[in-house]
């Protein structure tokens, strides 16, 4: 594997799947496939899905070098074990397990994986924009059509594939289809694993063709153990980064390696100084969203905003402040929702913000205005109240 080679939709400072030993949060789903497995009902197909940055990818990665590990219970005496061979009980693999080596070495002939490749037209300009991080929007029919040649070939390995989809719900209509008939016409002694962010963009009679492995959010102690695991020491920054992530390890890395908590701060004091805005903040945060390469960090701006308008929101509705992501946040919000009539109207501020600010993004509005524009309805809100 060419750890030099960017990957679709990885967040920097993140582990690449592949190469993660450890799956927190997730016991429950690898407990699923393990039982089937020992049983001897082992599908086809296998729909992992669930929230961004939970783990969906690694348990994919995990289970391909089980599969591709560990000898088949079909081809060793009818799904049951012996007394010379028990039921694995775990997914792990040992790291100097000759298929962990040649899966991390991307050299294991009993594994495909299928992802979006580069942009462009021909051969020579997707395989350049490839290896330069620059990938289609989409997986396209080309990349599932090579799964032909890969399941049509001798057994290897006693006879075990394994196909990696990451993500299936990527794929277009015609990609589509394509793997809908290896799923209606599986071959023999191949396991095809789909990874989902939204499984419900992939049509029904895919979905009704694989059993499901949903994952959970993470606890906030799964999500700083991952930052562990990420080789990230998050100190004092722990709480907030595991409030804020909504439990996606992924999601905590991409807040650690953008400041998040900073601008997140920035937010709260903003919304303290209202209905009488503090401007020279302001200013502040939208000089600092238009600054040349900080394209990611306006993003997440934006969804941080989006974020604390939620919480605002829903602690009106609901009476109950969250656990502070930064120092005074609880303060704030008490004083912004302190009602159900309040609480709709954040409600309402929330879509009309989020709506502008998609549009905003979508016709390249600059980014100084486009921050200010939802400052100023956020001043406009607190105003009305």
């Amino acid at each position: 594997m060419d750890r030099d080679i960017p990957l679709p939709d990885r967040i920097d400072g993140a582990p690449r799947p592949a190469e993660t030993s450890r799956l927190y949060g997730q016991d429950g789903a690898q407990g699923a496939f393990l039982q089937a497995f020992n049983a001897g009902r082992l599908h086809h197909g296998w729909l992992i899905h669930g929230p961004r940055g939970v783990g969906k990818a690694t348990l994919a990665w995990r289970i391909a070098r089980f599969l591709l590990a560990t000898p088949d219970p079909e081809a060793d005496g009818g799904g049951l074990f012996g007394d010379a061979l028990p039921a694995p009980d775990t997914l792990e693999i040992a790291e100097d397990h000759p298929v962990t080596r040649r899966v991390l070495a991307g050299s294991e002939p009993g594994l495909h994986l299928v992802r979006r490749g580069g942009q462009g037209t021909s051969d020579s300009d997707r395989q350049k924009n490839f290896e330069e991080g620059k990938f289609s929007r989409e997986i396209r029919v080309d990349e599932v059509r090579e799964l032909a040649d890969f399941v049509n070939l001798s057994a290897v390995d006693g006879g075990r594939r394994v196909v990696i989809i990451d993500a299936a719900d990527e794929m277009n209509t015609s990609a589509a289809n394509a793997l809908l008939k290896m799923l209606e016409e599986p071959p023999s002694r191949t396991t095809l694993l789909l990874v989902a962010h939204q499984p419900a963009r992939l049509l029904p009679t895919i979905r009704s063709r694989c059993r499901e492995l949903r994952l959970e959010r993470l606890s906030p102690d799964d999500v700083i153990a991952a930052l562990d695991q990420a080789g990230i020491d998050p100190g004092a920054q722990a709480p907030g980064l595991a409030e804020l992530s909504g439990g996606s390890a992924g999601e905590a890395v991409r807040l650690y390696n953008l400041d998040g908590l900073k601008i997140y701060a920035e937010i709260v004091g903003l919304a303290a100084s209202l209905p009488m805005l503090d401007r020279p903040r302001a200013l502040k945060l939208a000089e600092a969203a238009a600054q040349r390469g900080a394209e990611q960090k306006l993003d997440l701006l934006l969804a941080l905003m989006d974020m604390f308008l939620a919480r605002v929101a829903r602690a009106g509705a609901t009476g109950a402040v969250p656990p502070e992501a930064v120092p005074g946040e609880a303060e704030v919000i008490g004083k912004l929702a302190g009602t159900p009539v309040q609480a709709r109207a954040w409600a309402d501020c929330a879509q009309e913000v989020g709506a502008r600010a998609r549009h905003g993004r979508a016709v390249n509005l600059d980014p100084a205005a486009l921050v200010l524009d939802t400052v100023f309805k956020l001043q406009q809100t607190a105003t009305s109240l």
